[in-house]
């Protein structure tokens, strides 16, 4: 009687440990991470048709400054208007943590300030950031970004703080 009863309680938890792995999705977290990555190479090369393949249709991108932008055409826009300021914009990736559908990463960003931002003309100077990233991924595709970018360490690179 004790054998059968282990047997049916086994199997029992068998069946419900199988039952509640069968509804959830795998996720792919290296191929989470490689969207991202392949993401941080289109703001370094400037090769924006490749957000096609890396974003969802309605990417949106939100940056703790207040800026916004919707769509891979939004995205475009942003990255080729970005790459005119600094057009030898690299980003470097410093550290990347994924888990379930999220994406982290804390990158180092480089550039010389060949355009007018935020009001002030070219300088010329070569300035380093760090930032940090938030990314939503969903069927393969970043659906939402969260950008925390050192917006105060470029401002005092550019005005000759430092």
């Amino acid at each position: 009687m004790k054998k059968s009863l282990c047997s049916v309680l086994v199997l029992t938890a068998c069946m419900f440990i199988n039952s509640c792995n069968s509804n959830k999705q795998e996720i792919d977290l290296d191929a989470n991470r490689d969207v991202v990555k392949n993401y941080h190479s289109v703001w370094s090369d400037g090769q924006v048709s490749e957000l096609d393949k890396i974003l969802a249709p309605d990417f949106v991108c939100h940056f703790i400054n207040g800026i916004e932008w919707k769509g891979i055409a939004g995205a475009k826009y942003s990255i080729s208007s970005h790459r005119k300021i600094f057009p030898d914009w690299k980003e470097e990736i410093v550290d990347m943590v994924s888990e379930g559908d999220k994406v982290v990463t804390r990158y180092k960003s480089t550039g010389t300030h060949q355009g007018a931002f935020e009001g002030l003309d070219s300088t010329g100077i070569n300035i380093t950031i760090y930032e940090t990233s938030i990314y939503r991924i969903v069927d393969g595709k970043i659906a939402e970004q969260w950008g925390f970018p050192d917006a105060l360490s470029l401002k005092n690179q550019l005005s000759g703080k430092k």
